[in-house]
């Protein structure tokens, strides 16, 4: 058994699960702002979809990492499956994590953009601290690959 594939997909899965639960936090937040735009018949803001599909794209980075990197490194050196596995658990949980802490971020920012009609390039900023802590990972892990 390869370690090393085993790791490649779980780097994948566990981003999946952050952009999941990330989604879910800005995703509701989004419906919940649009709810409060159409209670005060004001234009509900589509603009607050950015901010619910931001923690989609650490899945991305998931599979950039697992699927493109580490899977062909772990075929061509089984020898360093476990460490390839610890590699795509560690860092499968930091991009989930980034897609969390986005998803909440991004939660916020919708309600406060739906709730005064400004400030979404602010709120767009610090959503973007968040994917920036997931950019990071995937490229130091596959950094560490070569």
């Amino acid at each position: 058994m390869n370690l090393g594939l085993i790791g490649a997909g779980i780097v994948l899965g566990i981003s999946a699960i952050g952009s999941g639960i990330g989604v879910s936090f800005s995703g509701s937040a989004c419906i919940g702002a649009w709810k409060k735009c159409y209670l005060a018949n004001k234009p509900a803001p589509m603009t607050l979809l950015a901010f619910g599909g931001a923690p989609l794209t650490q899945t991305f980075y998931g599979y950039i990492l697992g699927l493109l990197f580490m899977k062909p490194a772990a075929i061509a050196n089984p020898q360093m499956g476990l460490f390839y596995l610890v590699l795509g658990i560690a860092s499968g949980l930091a991009i989930c994590i980034s897609a969390v802490v986005q998803g909440m971020v991004g939660a916020c920012g919708a309600d406060a953009t739906g709730e005064t009609g400004q400030g979404f390039a602010n709120y767009m900023i610090v959503v973007g601290m968040c994917e920036t802590i997931a950019i990071f990972v995937m490229v130091l892990s596959m950094i560490s690959l070569g």
